[in-house]
């Protein structure tokens, strides 16, 4: 579950917290195994088109049924172990110690942490905050995101916007403090649009016959 980032202080380090929950191989896969439930459906088509040939070739239905289910079975313990891999390194939070003048750092992701590394191969963290605002007349709240894209020496690492409902430049502001002595630069932008208009329905409505305000010879 995303929660909104935050720094975190503690008393061995200090962690820039961006999704809460516990991390760990088993955990990860765990977390997989309800996901990968719609791997079989979003593969339907392909599965139902198997089965729409055997029932033309002429096989019973008991026949069709359980090859269905083979499929979809084979579909998901497939899937399941694909989506815990590619879900293995998504960031949950990034650990900075000691905790006042961090000298390491370490990214903790869904599978588990990677190695400790000096604070100075970070180079540059960059902030991105979108808002999309409500149209005129619009009853929709605005979204508000935040993206994080940690610059690091030959590496970089992006994370997907997440739900963001804090002040940004307080979070700037608090990574600068941290980082500044480390010379990390951070960096904050914000995008601010507003929310497209549904359009109306564009159906054909008749307004009646040109001919029929017409008046007779």
């Amino acid at each position: 579950m995303a929660t909104d980032p935050l720094l975190r202080q503690g008393p061995d380090s200090t962690d820039l917290v961006l999704r809460v929950g516990p991390a760990g191989p088993t955990w990860n896969a765990l977390t997989s195994a309800g996901p990968a439930l719609f791997i079989p459906l979003v593969l339907g088509v392909p599965t139902l088109l198997v089965a729409f040939c055997m029932a033309l070739a002429g096989a019973r239905a008991s026949t069709v049924f359980l090859v269905v289910g083979v499929i979809a079975g084979l579909e998901y313990l497939i899937g399941w172990p694909a989506m815990a891999f590619s879900r293995a390194r998504d960031i949950l939070r990034v650990e900075f110690t000691p905790a006042g003048v961090p000298a390491s750092l370490r990214l903790v992701r869904a599978a588990g942490p990677d190695d400790w590394l000096p604070v100075d191969t970070l180079r540059e963290v960059r902030l991105t905050h979108k808002v999309v605002e409500p149209y005129q007349g619009d009853h929709k709240p605005a979204v508000s995101t935040l993206a994080l894209e940690l610059v690091l020496r030959g590496d970089r690492e992006r994370l997907a916007p997440l739900p963001f409902g804090g002040d940004p430049q307080r979070l700037a502001d608090a990574l600068e403090a941290l980082l500044g002595p480390a010379a990390v630069v951070v960096e904050l932008h914000t995008e601010r649009s507003t929310r497209e208009r549904p359009q109306p329905n564009s159906g054909w409505t008749s307004g009646g016959s040109a001919s029929a305000n017409s008046g007779g010879g």
